[in-house]
C-alpha cells in the first residue's frame, strides 16, 4: 500500500483529492472544520518537501450545474487559517482559468480548485473530464475516504493517468488500517456495536462481520425486530415485520459461528415519539400496546457494559436509542463512556457512521476513541466488505 510517505515532493505538484465536503450556515461560515483538519497533515507534508498542491473536492449537490451557494470559494479563508498558508482559489476546476492557475503556483503553496460537481463529467466518472484533471499534478493523492466508495472522475478515474505516481494520504491510509483492525488483525475478543433503526440497512454488515467478532451487541430500533420475531411483545416500537425470518436466521449464523449476540432486556418506553412524553422501564419483550422503546434500560446497559469493558477490539456503529431527545439519550452517552472505559484499558475501538459519528461528536467522545472514521457511506461499504473503488484505484 503506497502512502504519501513513499514520495518526496520537492519540486513536484500534487494534485490532492480532499474532502471538503462541510456544512456551512447561512452566511456561509463553516460549522465543522474536521474534514479540513483531517486532510492538513497530507498538505502539509507536501509544502514541507518543497512541493505544493492542488486541492480538490466537492461541496453539496449541484448536480452538474454552477451553484454560487456552494461554490468553494466560501471556505477558502477558513482553509487557509487551518492549514496556515494562504490558500489561492481557481474560479474553475478544469479549463483555462485552472490550468493557468496551476501554472502559476509555485513550491510551497496551495491552489483550491472550484467545485468539482459544477461539472456532471464528475459523478459520471468522465475519462475526459479525469484527464483534463490529471494534468493539473505530477503525482495524485487520494485522501478523500468520504467519496472513496463512489466511482467519480476524481476519486477514481483519475488514477489511471498516474501509473506508478498515486497513492493514499495520511487520512485514508488511516482510514484503511483503522478498518483492518476491526475486521482482520484485531486483538480478540472482537466485539461489534450495532445501532440504528432497520435491520434492513445493516444486515450486509452483520452477514459480512460474523465471520470476525466475538460479540454482537444489538441495539436501537432494530432490537424490535429481533425481539418480535422471537414472540415478544413490542407495542408501537418500529419493527420491520417483513424483516422477522432474517432476524431469526441472523442469530442462528451467530450460533453456528460460535458468536454471543446480545440483545436489550429492557427498555426505556414512551407513550409518544417526544422528548416530553411519559416514560416508563419495562421489559423488552413485554412493552405495553401504545407504548415504544426509545433508549436502552439499566438492566441492558449493565449487561452491554461487562461485555465491552472485556473486549480488546470495538467498532461502534449506531446509536442505540434516540439520542436527538435529551431524555432518550442515556443509553448511547452509557455506550460512549464504556467504550472510553476500554479504550484507556488498551482496546482499539473504531466509531463510524453517521449517526454514531454524529452522537461521539455531541457527547465529546471525539478524543476517548481510538479512531472516528470520517466516511460515513465509505464506511458501511467496506464493513460490509466490498472493495471501494478509489482504494482499488490506487492498488491497482
Amino acid at each position: 500500500m503506497k502512502t504519501i510517505d513513499d514520495y518526496n515532493f520537492d519540486g513536484k505538484k500534487a494534485l490532492i483529492r480532499v474532502d471538503f465536503n462541510v456544512p456551512l450556515d447561512s452566511d456561509f461560515n463553516v460549522t465543522d472544520t474536521s474534514r479540513i483538519e483531517a486532510a492538513k497533515p497530507t498538505i502539509l507534508k507536501v509544502l514541507e518537501d518543497g512541493g505544493s498542491a492542488i486541492l480538490m473536492s466537492h461541496l453539496g449537490r449541484p448536480k452538474g450545474k454552477v451553484n454560487p451557494d456552494m461554490s468553494l470559494s466560501h471556505i477558502c479563508e477558513t482553509v487557509s487559517e487551518i492549514i496556515g498558508v494562504q490558500v489561492k482559489f481557481a474560479g474553475n476546476c478544469v479549463g483555462k482559468v485552472a490550468d493557468d492557475a496551476v501554472a502559476e503556483l509555485k513550491s510551497g503553496e496551495v491552489l483550491l480548485l472550484e467545485n468539482l460537481r459544477f461539472h456532471a463529467e464528475e459523478e459520471a466518472g468522465d475519462t475526459s473530464f479525469a484527464e483534463a484533471l490529471a494534468k493539473h499534478g505530477d503525482i495524485y493523492i487520494n485522501d478523500a475516504f468520504g467519496t472513496a466508495h463512489r466511482a467519480h472522475a476524481s476519486t477514481t478515474i483519475v488514477a489511471q493517468f498516474f501509473p506508478g505516481n498515486k497513492c493514499f494520504g495520511y487520512l485514508l491510509a488511516k482510514e484503511i488500517k483503522a478498518i483492518e483492525k476491526v475486521m482482520q488483525t484485531g486483538e480478540k475478543p472482537v466485539t461489534a456495536i450495532l445501532g440504528g433503526a432497520k435491520v434492513s440497512s445493516k444486515i450486509t454488515i452483520i452477514e459480512n462481520i460474523l465471520d470476525k467478532v466475538d460479540n454482537l451487541i444489538i441495539g436501537g430500533g432494530m432490537t424490535y425486530t429481533f425481539v418480535k420475531a422471537k414472540g415478544g411483545s413490542v407495542g408501537d416500537s418500529i419493527c420491520e415485520d417483513d424483516k422477522m425470518d432474517l432476524a431469526l436466521d441472523i442469530l442462528k449464523q451467530a450460533e453456528a459461528k460460535g458468536v454471543k449476540v446480545h440483545i436489550p432486556v429492557d427498555v426505556l418506553a414512551a407513550d409518544a415519539f417526544d422528548n416530553n412524553a411519559n416514560t416508563q422501564f419495562v421489559d423488552v419483550d413485554k412493552i405495553p400496546d401504545g407504548w415504544q422503546g426509545l433508549d436502552a434500560g439499566p438492566k441492558t446497559l449493565e449487561n452491554f457494559k461487562e461485555v465491552i469493558l472485556n473486549s480488546k477490539t470495538i467498532l461502534w456503529n449506531g446509536p442505540v436509542g434516540v439520542f436527538e431527545m435529551e431524555n432518550f439519550a442515556q443509553g448511547t452517552i452509557a455506550i460512549g463512556n464504556y467504550i472510553d472505559e476500554a479504550t484507556q484499558k488498551g482496546a482499539f475501538s473504531l466509531v463510524g457512521g453517521g449517526d454514531s459519528v454524529a452522537a461521539v461528536k455531541q457527547f465529546g467522545f471525539e478524543d476517548k476513541v481510538s479512531y472516528v472514521s470520517t466516511g460515513g457511506g465509505a464506511m458501511l461499504e467496506s464493513l460490509e466488505g466490498r472493495t471501494l473503488p478509489g482504494i482499488a484505484a490506487i492498488l491497482d
